[in-house]
């Protein structure tokens, strides 16, 4: 399951990455909340001009496939940081200090190995739709209206190298958590218990109340 979790900071040269890198997440997670809100904007509109003047927005199908890897795949790499994608904790929840630290290491690498895999066969899938020498560069399209479909291929790789890199930080943390023993490492995610949890949702309740 997805649990909340805490990354903790200092004044290292990885927490230094970590926040840096997160800044640019957070850029990126925010694109994909507009996406979001712009694809609830135009529903609104095709399906007010289908019952207002018999008009729905064209293009609309080609606008929704287009804006899909913006959300699918631009908030991966801030979920990755804050601990937020499925995995069970049955196991892992039961193992400390270096037991931990070295199986969470050895997840995080394999998921970085795929993920190296989904960067190399997505880029070649944009490349089979790119063509400088063509019109809008583009060598296929949407069936509707024509949208070159490579600028929604692009996000792809984009999307999973920016995760790379923030499973190579994690790499990091985790394996120097390994070697050094170390029981609160920075720049990974460390899940909290229930207690924990609950704390953290309060102080974030009381802070929308001052506010």
């Amino acid at each position: 399951m997805a649990g909340h979790a805490s990354v903790l900071q200092d004044g290292s040269a990885l927490s230094r990455l970590d926040r840096a890198l997160l800044r640019l997440e957070r850029g990126l997670a925010l694109i994909s909340g507009l996406a979001v809100f712009s694809l609830m904007l135009l529903a609104v509109v095709s399906v007010g001009g289908r019952n207002a003047m018999n008009a729905p927005l064209p293009g609309y199908v080609d606008w929704i496939e287009q804006a899909m890897p913006l959300i699918a795949f631009m908030g991966i790499a801030f979920v990755q940081r804050e601990g937020g994608h499925i995995r069970m904790d049955l196991v892992i929840g039961q193992l400390k200090g270096r037991a931990l630290w070295l199986f969470e290491l050895i997840s995080v690498l394999l998921i970085l190995g795929l993920m190296m895999l989904l960067v190399w066969g997505s880029w070649a899938h944009f490349l089979r739709a790119f063509d400088m020498g063509a019109p809008l560069w583009s060598r296929d399209s949407s069936i509707d209206i024509g949208i070159p479909l490579w600028p929604s291929k692009l996000l792809a790789p984009v999307a999973f190298s920016v995760l790379c890199l923030r499973l190579g930080l994690q790499v990091w943390g985790y394996g120097r958590a390994f070697v050094l023993g170390l029981e609160a490492p920075v720049a990974v995610p460390l899940i909290q218990d229930v207690a924990a949890q609950a704390a953290a949702e309060a102080e974030q309740l009381a802070g929308h109340d001052n506010g």
